[in-house]
């Protein structure tokens, strides 16, 4: 008896430390790496020297099916899905003319299908981030919504007159952001999405140049206030919390004014943390902007299903990986996949297909065609069975699954 007593007495304690995990994302728009490099940023320095800064990229797959372009909604969304664009299908910012794809779940709707009970926060310098990416009461998203949402201000022409220096603009991010720092300290949501407008804004209007620097600083200051807020939570309420910064897009190299082509500056873009598990390939691997929502969804515990599982482009930042850069070539009757082994324990199972029902909301049937050790980076399939100008292909592994496809003339 006294042993069993004893057991319970430590699974309390156990129980009493576990800390409740919640987690931000931020993305700051149109901020250009080399220029965030050279610009003191302490802020964002104060965060990433308990985790991590590293460049990564956007764009999707260079002159690939996934080629996506720099442009920011479309960037977004590929964070909030953790898929390219060929699947979440936003091309542009007029996604009040046409929708995303919304049978590519959110992290938000992941979060809130296993999760109904905790809560989710927006803070945006854009209304449509929340009515049209997250599809804020769509039948087509299953009426998701966000617990708390403080929004729309653009739209507040009273309060913030809009003037040609786009100032109102930067007035508007601060709004925001004070507000989502009191909120942080107040309720702390389990996960958040802040989103700033201003550093795009000077970025077009006045390209590479001090308007555009001045905007950055500006924006570092901001971050600060929210780690403040963060380190309330987590010094007062023993809450671990995690936070992800980045951008959508980078800049062209001949102004800084123009972006959404697929030059090195515009696709290159970076990531600032304070995660402590980060893995090799967030430091070496050239991660993407697909890889937050998958870090995200590990750090907070949701399972996502088999059928959408195979979707995601992305990999975590964190934690164990089995593999990484997957790619396929047809070669005759001949598929040649390979991936880039990260811990090669255990074995990877290729799965085909030759449909892509998923897309109008329907279902693939895949076909277990080949399993070889991680270790071996490779497996050949012989098509003579699967004859198709199409090919969608799963590697599921131990610690992740990767996914290609095969397009022809691509």
């Amino acid at each position: 008896m006294k042993n069993i007593l004893t057991l319970l007495l430590l699974l309390a304690c156990t129980t009493a430390m576990a800390q409740t995990k919640k987690a931000i994302f931020v993305i700051v728009d149109g901020i250009s790496a080399d220029v965030l490099e050279k610009l003191s940023t302490p802020s964002l320095d104060a965060i990433s020297k308990e985790g991590g800064y590293t460049r990564a990229h956007v764009g999707g797959e260079k002159g690939g099916y996934s080629q996506t372009p720099t442009i920011s909604a479309v960037g977004y969304n590929s964070l909030l899905t953790g898929t390219w664009v060929n699947k979440h299908d936003v091309w542009d910012n007029g996604i009040d003319k046409k929708s995303p794809n919304y049978h590519y779940r959110t992290i938000f709707r992941f979060f809130k299908e296993q999760y109904p009970a905790k809560k989710t926060a927006i803070f945006s310098s854009w209304l449509l981030n929340r009515t049209h990416l997250l599809g804020e009461g769509l039948a087509a998203t299953g009426n998701f919504a966000t617990d708390y949402h403080f929004d729309g201000l653009e739209n507040d022409t009273l309060n913030f007159p809009h003037d040609k220096k786009r100032d109102y603009m930067h007035r508007i991010d601060e709004a925001v952001v004070d507000h989502a720092a009191a909120y942080i300290r107040k309720e702390a949501p389990d996960l958040s999405w802040v989103y700033l407008e201003y550093t795009d804004d000077m970025g077009h209007m006045y390209g590479d140049g001090e308007e555009y620097y001045r905007a950055i600083r500006l924006m570092d200051a901001q971050m600060g206030r929210l780690w403040e807020a963060i380190q309330y939570r987590k010094q007062q309420f023993k809450e671990d919390w995690v936070i992800y910064i980045t951008t959508d897009h980078g800049r062209d190299a001949a102004t800084g004014k123009n972006h959404g082509g697929q030059s090195d500056r515009e696709r290159t873009t970076w990531i600032v943390t304070n995660a402590k598990d980060l893995n090799s390939y967030f430091s070496t691997g050239n991660p993407g902007v697909v890889d937050i929502m998958p870090t995200l969804a590990r750090w907070l515990d949701v399972k996502i299903p088999t059928d959408q599982l195979r979707e995601i482009d992305g990999v975590s930042l964190t934690g164990p990986l089995s593999a990484t850069h997957p790619a396929a070539v047809r070669e005759g009757n001949k598929l040649r996949i390979t991936w880039k082994a990260q811990s090669p324990k255990g074995k990877a199972r290729i799965w085909l297909t030759t449909t892509n029902r998923f897309k109008e909301g329907g279902k693939d049937e895949y076909k277990l065609v080949r399993t070889v050790p991680v270790s071996r980076q490779e497996a050949v399939i012989e098509l003579g069975e699967h004859p198709s100008s199409f090919y969608k292909i799963a590697i599921e592994m131990p610690h992740n699954s990767l996914n290609r496809w095969v397009v022809a003339g691509n």
